[in-house]
């Protein structure tokens, strides 16, 4: 970990140390897991009675954060999870484990723990959604009718797209991807380290495909970066880049922020490089460019694969039918309501919600009380107002000890949480403690709905 004095002071408005945390680290994390103020205004009321039978498919972040708030808002209701996973991954500690800041368990809980009394869990994946017949159906042909339906499945990782991966070889031979899970990004870590240590070509990128919180690249380049500067081995090595397209990041201001600390800590960006292949023997990844195929020999590489739904959804009539989200199978919904378009008893949330923003944990939280209260207003048939903007929170760390909270919406809008206080685009400490100390115990509350 650097010194305070190896780094530039925080901007204008800094908290000192003592400041913050007699401020307290909950509300800092409200803002990575969005902000201190509720999506929308609802009026209090108690539980509505009903006889519902109300299905959610998949028990991560979302599931578990919807299941909590109906069973809440609904008395009399059946709700059923149905999710095959007995792990619960904090994904977010991802980066953290694979940076060497947190231990693999860090990450690792059971599903069990969060799943809300009254709740039935069914322990099978989801194989098929039928939604003309209202039913989805499990992977042992188990057939589950549902009046309403919330689908927050998540996605797939693709790495089949990549002609070459093993994914079995992560961590030996410089090979590192930490998205792949904890055990992934643990052996990223010891990866990293080795490279860190002796030097030489480090290669970072991301898909062209949407994907789960796409700050997650650029942050461990600068990890990696960082991590070289603390061993006094940067000097050895070179650090490279590849966008999928010709910017760093889908906000304009916060790209150009991004390319301007690139510029000044010599990372090499190459824009318009998506990569279609890789030779672990050789240690050449390929990329398509709008140029042709270019090879990149590199010594330490953090693959991060193509990302789509999940094959139930994407081969479902849930899947958008045409436009940009078709390609990839993600769920047809209204970007404010989050309804389907075409099964109105039908919500997703997310990272299988096809919007275009969203696919990250401060996402969910505004996303599933969008839904729950469209969803309850249906059961209640009053109308329903309530909409999701798009927010979404990325807190880019970009060196160890500081990170920039990036928030904003669909339109690209910053939407700082703490304005004068947190600047969204300046390196600050109490960033970096929000995404390492406090942003675990409010992403727990979130899931059991009381966030």
């Amino acid at each position: 970990m650097h010194r305070d004095d190896n780094h530039p002071a925080d901007g204008p408005f800094v908290l000192n140390r003592r400041q913050i945390l007699g401020w307290g680290t909950s509300g800092a994390a409200l803002a990575l897991m969005g902000g201190l103020t509720a999506p929308f205004a609802r009026a209090q009321e108690g539980p509505v009675n009903t006889k519902a039978r109300i299905v959610i498919a998949g028990a991560g972040a979302a599931g578990l954060s919807a299941a909590a708030q109906l069973s809440r808002r609904l008395n009399g209701a059946t709700i059923t999870l149905v999710d095959a996973r007995k792990a619960h991954y904090y994904q977010p500690g991802f980066t953290l484990v694979a940076a060497g800041l947190k231990p693999k368990t860090y990450t690792v809980s059971s599903t069990a723990k969060y799943v809300p009394q009254g709740v039935e869990w069914i322990e099978e994946q989801v194989a098929e959604f039928d939604p003309e017949a209202n039913m989805v159906v499990t992977q042992t042909g188990r057939k589950i009718p549902y009046d309403y339906l919330i689908v927050a499945s998540g996605l797939a990782l693709d790495y089949a797209a990549i002609e070459g991966m093993d994914v079995g070889r992560i961590g030996r031979d410089g090979l590192g991807s930490h998205y792949h899970g904890p055990d992934a990004a643990s052996a990223t870590w010891q990866a990293l380290s080795t490279f860190a240590d002796t030097g030489g070509v480090g290669l970072f990128l991301r898909p062209a495909t949407e994907m789960k919180c796409a700050g997650a690249p650029l942050k461990y380049t600068f990890i990696a970066d960082d991590v070289l500067r603390t061993r006094g081995t940067r000097g050895k090595a070179e650090i490279h880049y590849a966008a999928q397209n010709n910017a760093l990041f889908s906000v304009p201001i916060v790209s150009e922020k991004v390319r301007m600390l690139f510029r000044d800590r010599d990372i090499n960006a190459h824009y318009d490089h998506v990569m279609k292949a890789i030779d672990l023997g050789r240690k050449v990844a390929t990329f398509k460019t709008p140029g042709g195929d270019q090879e990149i020999p590199y010594d330490f590489i953090n693959v991060v694969p193509p990302m789509r739904a999940v094959p139930a959804v994407r081969d479902s009539a849930l899947a958008w039918q045409e436009g940009p989200f078709a390609a990839d199978g993600w769920i047809e919904v209204d970007k404010a309501s989050l309804r389907h378009r075409r099964f109105p008893n039908i919500w997703a949330v997310g990272d299988t919600a096809g919007v275009p923003k969203g696919k990250t944990a401060a996402s969910v939280k505004w996303q599933v009380p969008v839904a729950v209260e469209h969803l309850v207003a249906t059961v209640a048939d009053r109308p329903c107002t309530a909409a999701y903007n798009g927010y979404t929170s990325c807190p880019m760390i970009t060196r160890l000890g500081r990170a920039m909270l990036v928030e904003f919406d669909y339109d690209n809008n910053l939407l700082p949480s703490f304005p004068g206080v947190v600047a969204p685009l300046e390196e600050l400490w109490v960033t970096w403690v929000m995404k390492t100390i406090a942003l675990k115990p409010t992403y727990v509350a979130m899931i059991r709905g009381q966030a």
